[in-house]
């Protein structure tokens, strides 16, 4: 059964959409499986799935500090500004070397990130819950910046769990996503 403009009320360009969408219905699977997979990795073997996101990051550190040295040179070959570019690069270049050599000190590092942006922004909300002026949610307000403060901390406390526990949390996330997409797939591939 073909996807129709007048039975769902569709825009020509969300119908062109939809029947690209429903025609590839296969791609969406795979993109779920893999997903699913990934979520079942992060799952069942999260010091793989947290070392392989740091070399990830290493890799990408290492190319675009490359990058940004090459167009340093280029800078510099048409006289224009070309200083906060080899910095950048170099900084970049020395990132991905320490996350290289010491892959523990940057999951580490990240979780610290996490545990501080936890930590300021349930700080934030809990400030902006006593100055509401109206009553009702203000203490779901209060309550998420309790949840947040107490989940940074926990994360400062034992950042190698943590670590683990965001871990966890992203393959979560995949199984969830991965299957969501399937779903939809054979919802697409039923209106082909």
């Amino acid at each position: 059964m073909a996807i129709s403009q007048a039975s769902n009320g569709l825009s020509p360009t969300a119908e062109a959409m939809s029947a690209v969408l429903a025609k590839n219905w296969w791609a969406i699977v795979v993109r779920g499986v893999l997903g699913i997979i990934f979520g079942m990795i992060a799952l069942f073997l999260p010091g793989v799935t947290m070392l392989s996101l740091v070399l990830v990051f290493s890799a990408y550190a290492l190319v675009d500090g490359i990058f940004a040295i090459i167009a340093a040179m280029r800078a510099a070959r048409e006289h224009k500004r070309w200083g906060l570019l080899v910095l950048e690069g170099i900084v970049n270049i020395v990132t991905a070397g320490i996350a290289l050599l010491w892959p523990g000190i940057t999951v580490v590092a990240f979780v610290l990130l996490v545990a501080g942006w936890a930590l300021i922004s349930g700080g934030l909300m809990l400030s902006a819950a006593f100055r509401l002026g109206i009553d009702y949610g203000r203490w779901w307000l209060a309550l998420g910046g309790i949840v947040s403060i107490v989940y940074g901390a926990l994360l400062i406390a034992a950042p190698l769990v943590g670590a683990l526990v965001l871990t966890w949390w992203l393959g979560a996330y995949a199984l969830i996503f991965g299957a969501s997409l399937i779903v939809l797939a054979f919802r697409l591939r039923a209106h082909t």
